[in-house]
């Protein structure tokens, strides 16, 4: 295991519950984007694909985590700014 990937990871792991956190509270998604975080999705995906395939370590638990994270910032932004097209209409 390598303590600089884990150490990303915990520090990008960091990030996404402090970004659900203040959408949550706010309900506001301006500045938010979708596609970068679908692209963060599609990374922790394949930083999976490669720790089950390539090298098996326990950062895949990190990896795990954090597109669970991305994923529910995804779900979250989608909703609140569907909430809020729709009231709009």
């Amino acid at each position: 295991m390598s303590p600089f990937e884990a150490g990303m990871l915990i520090c990008f792991g960091v990030s996404w519950p402090v970004s659900i956190h203040k959408l949550w509270r706010t309900k506001r998604t301006e500045g938010k984007s979708l596609v970068f975080a679908s692209i963060i999705l599609i990374g922790y995906v394949c930083g999976i694909f490669h720790k089950l395939f390539f090298y098996y370590d326990h950062v895949i638990y990190l990896y795990i985590l954090n597109l669970l994270f991305v994923s529910i910032d995804i779900c979250l932004t989608i909703y609140y700014r569907n909430k809020g097209f729709i009231r709009n209409s």
